[in-house]
Order: C-alpha cells, then sequence, then structure tokens
C-alpha cells in the first residue's frame, strides 16, 4: 500500500475516532491513501465493511473509499512501517485528580517506535501540555538510533475538530503546526497542503502545542464570564439572553457567548487543565483557569436548583417526582456525553430521590458503574406524565412547540424555547424556568 513520500504517501492514523477518522477520509478524498489503526475490533470491523461510525463522516464516504482501495483499517500496529506518514490521533483525558493522562499517547509512541524507519514522518495531533512532542515522543525514536531532522521528521500540529459544525471541516480549517527541526516542519506543512487549504506554520512544536490550548482556555474562560453573568442576571430578575442579544449589537470588542448548563466535550473542560498542570510543574498557578473551572463547574448545581424551585412552585419536592431530561450530549446534534453536565444533574436529581427519565435521539444509553439508562421515547405522554421537563441540550429535532406545550413544569438551560414561550400566554421567554 505504501509509496514513496514524494509520489503518493501512504498515511497512517492512529485512532479512529472524532479526529481520526475524518483525518483519513479527507486525506483520502485527496488521493492519499490512509492505513487507520485502531485497538477496538468493533471500529476495525465497521471501517473495513464500509460504514462510518463517526457522526461528521458519512457512510457513502467510508464505502467509496474503501472500494477504491484508499481506505482500510487494522489492530496490527506492526503495518505503521507501511506508512509514510503516521498520525496520532488518540484520547488525552484527565486523571481523577484533574491531572493530563497522556497513556494513550505513550502506548501509541511506542508502537510506532517499534515500527520506526528511516522516511518517516510522525505528527501527533491528540491535545496535550506543551513540551509532550519534544520530551516525551522525541526520545523514544531516537533510543532507535534514527536522527530528527534527517533520518525522521516530527511535529506536532492539533486537531481543531468541531463536531456536527457544517461549514468548518478538516479540509477547510486551517491547521496549525510547528517541528522539532526547520526540516520537520517543511515536509509536515507539505505533507498537510495537499488535503487541507491552510497551513500555519509556527516556529516549534511547543508554540504549535500552546497554540491549542490557548483556543479552549479562551473559550473556557469567556463560558465562565457568561456563566457567572447568567448568575448575576437571575439573582437581579434580569433575562441574561436579552442582555447577551443587546451586547452583542457592539460591532467591536465584543464576541458573543451564551451561558448553559455546564461544559462538556473532549476538549473545553479538559485542555486548560494540561496547561494548569504544566504551570504548576513551573511553580506557575494559571488563575484564570482555575477560576473559570470553579465557575463552570457550578453551573449543574444552579440548574439543579432551578428545578427544585420550580418544582417547589407547584408545592412538590423532587424527592418523587417524575423528572424528564432532554439531551444528555454535551452539545446540540452530537452523540458524545465525554464531560457532559447532563450526566451530573442527572445524577444530583436521582440523589435528590427525584425519578428521572432521559430521551436523547443520539444516546440510546448511558452506562455508569454498572448501571444502564436508556432514552426513552419522546411521546406526549412521557411530557405529560412528568412533574417537571429539563431541556439540557437543544437538538435541531426536538419539537420545542411540542416540548412546551406538553410540558406542565419546563427549566430550559438552552433558552432554546424561548420564542414559543413568548408567544404562549403564560410563558416565560429568557427565563431558565420557563413554565410552571
Amino acid at each position: 500500500m505504501s509509496q514513496t513520500p514524494s509520489d503518493s504517501p501512504t498515511l497512517g492514523v492512529i485512532g479512529l475516532g472524532y479526529v481520526g477518522l475524518p483525518l483519513a477520509v479527507t486525506a483520502a478524498r485527496a488521493g492519499v491513501a490512509a492505513l487507520g489503526f485502531d485497538v477496538k475490533d468493533s471500529v476495525v470491523e465497521t471501517v473495513n465493511s464500509g460504514r462510518s461510525h463517526i457522526g461528521d463522516v458519512p457512510h457513502q464516504e467510508v464505502e467509496e473509499f474503501r472500494e477504491k482501495g484508499m481506505l482500510e483499517a487494522t489492530t496490527d500496529f506492526a503495518r505503521l512501517a507501511e506508512c509514510d506518514v503516521i498520525s496520532i490521533c488518540v484520547p488525552t483525558p484527565l486523571s481523577k485528580t484533574r491531572d493530563p493522562d497522556i497513556s494513550y499517547i505513550m502506548a501509541a509512541g511506542q508502537s510506532v517506535a517499534e515500527a520506526l524507519r528511516p522516511g518517516q514522518l510522525v505528527i501527533l495531533e491528540s491535545t496535550t501540555y506543551p513540551g509532550t512532542t519534544r520530551e516525551v515522543l522525541l526520545p523514544l525514536f531516537e533510543d532507535k538510533g534514527l536522527e530528527v531532522g534527517k533520518d525522521f521528521f516530527l511535529c506536532f500540529s492539533p486537531e481543531r475538530v468541531d463536531p456536527a459544525n457544517r461549514v468548518w471541516k478538516t479540509h477547510n480549517t486551517p491547521k496549525v503546526i510547528g517541528g522539532i527541526t526547520e526540516a520537520c516542519l517543511e515536509r509536515g506543512r507539505s505533507f498537510y497542503q495537499r488535503f487541507v487549504e491552510t497551513v500555519v506554520a509556527v516556529s516549534s512544536t511547543e508554540a504549535a502545542e500552546l497554540t491549542k490550548l490557548l483556543e479552549n482556555t479562551f473559550r473556557a474562560v469567556n463560558i465562565a464570564l457568561v456563566n457567572e453573568t447568567a448568575q448575576i442576571a437571575d439573582r437581579l430578575d434580569v433575562d441574561v439572553w436579552e442582555v447577551i442579544e443587546a451586547a452583542a449589537t457592539k460591532p467591536f470588542g465584543f464576541m458573543k457567548f451564551t451561558p448553559g448548563p455546564g461544559l462538556g466535550g473532549h476538549c473545553i473542560p479538559v485542555d486548560p487543565h494540561y496547561l494548569s498542570w504544566k504551570m504548576r510543574t513551573l511553580d506557575y498557578r494559571a488563575r484564570f483557569i482555575e477560576l473559570a473551572s470553579e465557575v463552570n463547574a457550578e453551573m449543574p448545581h444552579f440548574v439543579v436548583d432551578k428545578v427544585r424551585e420550580a418544582l417547589n412552585q407547584e408545592r412538590k419536592a423532587v424527592n418523587g417526582s417524575r423528572i424528564l431530561v432532554l439531551g444528555v450530549a454535551y452539545k446540540k446534534d452530537v452523540d458524545d456525553v465525554r464531560e457532559s453536565p447532563a450526566l451530573d444533574i442527572l445524577y444530583a436529581l436521582e440523589a435528590d430521590g427525584g425519578e428521572v427519565e432521559f430521551h436523547d435521539p443520539f444516546v440510546s444509553e448511558l452506562q455508569e458503574d454498572g448501571t444502564v439508562r436508556r432514552s426513552v421515547p419522546l411521546t406526549d405522554e412521557a411530557l405529560e406524565g412528568a412533574d417537571a421537563v429539563l431541556l439540557l441540550t437543544d437538538h435541531s429535532s426536538f419539537d420545542l412547540e411540542r416540548i412546551f406545550d406538553g410540558s406542565r413544569v419546563l427549566v430550559d438551560a438552552r433558552n432554546a424555547t424561548s420564542q414559543v414561550a413568548g408567544a404562549r400566554d403564560g410563558g416565560r421567554p429568557g427565563a431558565w424556568i420557563v413554565k410552571g
């Protein structure tokens, strides 16, 4: 499958998740053969059967590139030797103590080291703390007796995937890249230019690593600011969404962020902690990051309090009440529940004695500590039978009028039903408790 890098390189992608599979398909679309590696047999079997397990990648594309021989998946990491370019796209979660867990990077790096041969280009795309590429991966590869920038090439290029974004995809999102040496950078830039419209070169792998952390720390801090503003507005009895829309009319110096039930997903709740941890090792406290994390972590409690308040107005307690949660994915139109604030809210309501059910068109079940919770159908009976309905994820497929009209008590953490509430007697647009 492999050819010379100057002719038609083979791309090896380690990790066929929300970053790796779109990368492999985008490369294949541009004529770069892609060989995907994953530790899960089910993922490999799905791809090789011509189907996609990632929402942003249509089945038709996987099937097309499989038929053309441009896409293949395997669990055999020895085949990394066949690849001219290797992209590492593995998860980088946090440990239970909120410290970076780079064990997946280490495992992938060891597999690459075992198969490393002269001429290969290795690119780390997994989000991590500054210094990982140089301090963790480079020694693994140099132990093979090869010289970086001459015998092999090593870069860092952060993934910038935004699941369910219909505009910005792998091919048209600018690609930042830094290399261990100038030769590494040039090799990496030249490769990405085959299938990415804009490649942005920076001076080092550390600069590229910090770029990604700045991007997501920026979002985390600004989301924290607007979440705190939401709590302030609530105490002032002011519609925070009205305030945000008014502020957004300023054509300069303001960027619109909206409040919600908390932070979720694979990046924003996680990535700033990588930078904060790194700074602690350098005897520096990243105060903005830590404060933003605290504020965002408070939002699930704020939402739970709103459910309590809404039920109290009906002379009911959470204990014994039937509560229907709409949406448990961390954002609209995705099936990802990683770090989703909806889970903390669901568990807190259950701890208060609530009889909690959920409906999510993208998430069929939740598994936690051996307990399996399954999505219930969103029927008129389910809405009418709930003492409170809690809208946490504003999926596009939700019929908001039906939800509003069918609910006796409705707490909307996304302001999704504001227009419906404004058109109905008894509705409270712009309020967290929009009905009840």
